[in-house]
């Protein structure tokens, strides 16, 4: 919750240019409700993408405040479903990440599906069984074939907002042995090998390029360095320069 119409639209346009020369990765933005119209504007042409930081289920109906898929779709590619704040502070379950990924799909967007353990859970070696869980129930009933567009971010929630990142190694083992495999087990091993998964979890120009040099990372969500343009710009290039 960052950043006014006003801002957003400044922040955009300042970093932009620089934003669009950086070729060889795929760049989404992903500003507030209020903003995703002003700022699809500023994009319309571009190679940058937008996204939501949420919707709702239902296709319509009695549920102020919320927004629909096809709402978001007007705007949107991506949308943005399942994470850790939203889990944390507003009752988000796996039970509701997974009606919204089918109703995403159904819309033609591509969900952004976040999981991740807590500190409780990963100081006492719960996070396999916690991203498995979040995966088996996030993501079951899919179309096998529609599987690989999807996007996975793992999200430690410990090291969200607290200064602290998991290492890429430590990393990588969850992206590869719990989040890839249990969606061999559920869809697949090429489904599996195929969804882009990102590292999400105080991201920062310093350490991007520890975790886009790992073998199943495949680009990172970005929090509160995506508000500063110096600091997005230079994960932005990281992830650039892992893949030349």
């Amino acid at each position: 919750m960052n950043k006014t119409i006003a801002e957003a639209r400044a922040l955009v346009t300042e970093m932009g240019p620089a934003l669009r020369a950086v070729k060889g990765v795929e760049k989404v933005l992903c500003p507030p409700f209020m903003a995703l119209f002003p700022v699809a504007a500023l994009l319309e042409g571009t190679d940058i993408g937008l996204g939501a930081q949420d919707m709702h289920w239902a296709e319509k109906g009695a549920f102020t405040g919320e927004v629909a898929a096809g709402m978001v779709a007007e705007f949107c590619h991506y949308v943005i479903l399942g994470h850790s704040e939203r889990r944390t502070y507003f009752g988000e379950t796996d039970e509701s990440v997974n009606k919204k990924t089918l109703a995403a799909l159904a819309s033609h967007l591509v969900p952004i599906v976040c999981v991740g353990e807590t500190l409780a859970e990963y100081e006492s070696g719960k996070t396999a069984e916690v991203v498995s869980r979040q995966m088996r129930d996030g993501l079951k009933g899919l179309d096998p074939e529609i599987v690989p567009t999807l996007v996975v971010a793992y999200e430690p929630v410990w090291a969200i907002g607290t200064g602290k990142a998991s290492t890429g190694a430590n990393a990588n083992q969850v992206v590869g042995d719990f989040i890839r495999k249990t969606l061999a087990g559920m869809y697949g091993e090429g489904p599996a090998q195929a969804v882009r998964v990102l590292y999400g979890g105080s991201v920062t120009g310093a350490n991007a390029a520890e975790f886009f040099g790992q073998s199943d990372i495949d680009g990172a969500l970005v929090g509160g360095a995506s508000l500063k343009v110096d600091d997005f710009l230079a994960i932005v290039k990281a992830a650039a320069k892992s893949r030349s």
